[in-house]
């Protein structure tokens, strides 16, 4: 019989007992990290945690005959097709190569193209070249799974495989060491002046005077963004002597003070740091994070790093920034428009500009590599899921019956992350009616994204194990009967450091997506478009105002709901859910503020179409 390493034994474990990496490191007294670290074949566990691990198994029944069975089956020659559709390393090719009895045909070996060779296929790989449509599927009866080397999967259609049943996966964070060590590097030749050092050199000059630097012991290092690569970035800068500090709403205090990072807010963060690195995915709230404002906030000659999105920054705002010195030095390795040309950045000298290389490291590249084709092994032999882009456990009848409650689950995690408070450590998500009946797989993971949107590369493909790596906790409960008689509803309950939040929501007419009630206030209103949350003392007139100001500043009101509190508290807190035309700028809040009972204006922006 075929032995399994101690990573695959854990990957069965976590998969029959549904924990967590956190989890189970909790059960072993081992760090999450190495828990991952395990299952990516790294490292060798101490023989008392697998000791532990061994009863742990014995006590919940969990057997790994079945699947020693089926790793035997496979070692005996039982036939697998793996179409490398696109280059791959040695290293990655040997991972399947190893595995007796399959088939690989690599993107040099297709004489016949691509369809024909899938048309037997079991697993496809993919970067990003290959365009993988429902045509380019149907074509594919026996294909089980397609791995993306990389993280973003916009060359797949994620729906389609999902509706006919194969699994998609991906490597989110495989880079994270390259993004980290360019990122600290950047910060070094800022600090101390290497690119100017370099070219004089170059240009036989010998100006040692004038490179006079600074050192990063001591200063204060901000990092917008605490997921894989900010975390990598905490780690390698604790080694610099440097007082680190982050911001990110999705990360637990738990996680941060783990890594030797203070959270802050954004504003304590801009205002504070020597040196702030940006690492956030792109979102509405994190476009143009970097502007006149927030420049304005920051120390005299801050040092700014971009190797996160080139739309994070505004542009004009930090030229004129670096020319005034209020920056004293840049380093962008993204930009707004690429390949950048003409940029105003290119006549400073007080800037560094890289052609988006962060992640570009042969290392990095190989561990993609080697990641993605572990992990479509591992389903194949083990059927154990990992990174999965669908969770594709439903038929073709049962998507289409869940579609419009994960379209749901999406919109009420984003206006959670909108309208509720921050710094989320633990999610519930209870589900009701029919709901509760269902396979919830995919309503929980496009709840936790549209919680987290706002995060480093969150998407459907790794919301779960993003909310696990920031130590946010998620419990779900299934309830047969909810009140109210409406059939299915979605409550969704963030736990965080400024308090609870929680929202529930259900879908009329089959498609129709509707908020039902907000921090125990009900209150009926579509989940589209632009919102405006207002909480306000109920008091008379305060309504007025608010459709007052929003007419003199041109913005139309499509729909205005209401609700008050019926807790019996004095003074009432009344709740409106203002559905406007065009999103609620700053100016018009800034007018909002000026009304007296009013306690806060928040706006939130929900897609009209799918979400």
């Amino acid at each position: 019989m075929a032995e399994l390493s101690f990573g695959e034994k854990l990957l069965i474990a976590r998969k029959q007992l549904d924990l967590y990496q956190y989890e189970m490191a909790e059960r072993l007294g081992v760090h999450a990290n190495s828990i991952a670290n395990y299952e990516r074949g790294e490292g060798k566990p101490h023989a008392a945690v697998v000791r532990i691990f061994d009863l742990l198994c014995e006590q919940q029944g969990i057997r790994l005959d079945e699947y020693e069975n089926a790793s035997a089956l496979a070692g005996k020659g039982v036939k697998m097709k793996i179409v490398l559709a696109e280059k791959v390393s040695p290293a990655t090719l040997a991972v399947f190569a190893a595995e007796q009895g399959w088939q690989v045909l690599t993107h040099d070996q297709l004489p016949d193209g691509l369809t024909a060779a899938l048309a037997d296929a079991d697993a496809l790989v993919v970067r990003s070249a290959v365009q993988v449509d429902d045509a380019l599927m149907a074509g594919a009866p026996k294909l089980r799974v397609i791995g993306r080397a990389g993280v973003g999967v916009d060359n797949i259609d994620a729906d389609a495989a999902t509706r006919r049943g194969i699994v998609v996966m991906n490597t989110p964070g495989a880079n994270a060491v390259a993004v980290a060590e360019l990122t600290i590097g950047l910060m070094l030749a800022l600090a101390r002046k290497l690119p100017a050092a370099n070219s004089t050199m170059h240009a036989g000059k010998w100006e040692k005077k004038s490179l006079q630097g600074a050192e990063l012991r001591g200063k204060t290092l901000g990092i917008l963004g605490l997921g894989r690569i900010g975390l990598e970035v905490a780690k390698r800068a604790r080694g610099f002597g440097l007082e680190i500090v982050g911001s990110d709403p999705f990360v637990s205090a738990a996680v941060a003070r783990e890594n030797g990072i203070k959270l802050v807010t954004l504003d304590e963060l801009m205002a504070g740091s020597d040196y702030i690195t940006l690492h956030v995915g792109l979102t509405p709230q994190t476009t143009g994070v970097i502007n006149a404002k927030t420049l304005a906030t920051m120390k005299k000659g801050v040092r700014i790093i971009n190797c996160a999105r080139g739309e994070l920054v505004d542009d004009e705002a930090l030229v004129a920034a670096l020319k005034s010195g209020q920056v004293a030095g840049a380093a962008l390795d993204v930009f707004t428009v690429e390949p950048a040309k003409n940029t105003p950045y290119a006549e400073l000298e007080n800037v560094i500009l890289t052609p988006h290389i962060a992640g570009s490291t042969a290392e990095a590249q190989e561990a993609v590599g080697i990641q993605i084709a572990m992990q479509v092994r591992e389903y194949l032999k083990l059927g154990v899921v990992q990174n999965a882009v669908n969770l594709p456990s439903l038929s073709h009848e049962e998507y289409l019956q869940l579609a419009p409650y994960i379209d749901l689950a999406g919109r009420l995690g984003s206006f959670l992350a909108q309208a509720g408070k921050a710094g989320i450590e633990s999610i519930h998500l209870i589900y009701g009616g029919v709901l509760a009946e269902a396979k919830v797989d995919l309503v929980r993971n496009a709840a936790i994204e549209g919680l987290l949107r706002g995060s480093e590369n969150v998407n459907r493909i790794n919301a779960a194990s993003v909310a696990q790596e920031r130590g946010i906790r998620i419990h779900e409960e299934k309830q047969e009967g909810h009140r109210g008689g409406r059939s299915s509803v979605l409550t969704v309950e963030l736990h965080a450091a400024a308090g609870t939040s929680r929202a529930s929501a259900t879908v009329i007419h089959g498609e129709q997506p509707r908020l039902l009630e907000f921090d125990g206030i009900d209150i009926e209103t579509p989940l589209e478009g632009n919102l405006l949350v207002c909480r306000n003392v109920d008091v008379p007139g305060v309504i007025g105002k608010i459709g007052t100001i929003l007419g003199e500043h041109g913005v139309n009101i499509a729909n205005f709901a209401l609700g008050r509190e019926r807790s019996g508290k004095k003074p009432v807190t009344a709740l409106a859910v203002v559905q406007v035309d065009a999103p609620v700028s700053n100016k018009v809040l800034e007018a909002l503020g000026t009304i007296e009972a009013l306690l806060e204006a928040r706006p939130v922006s929900l897609p009209d179409g799918k979400f």
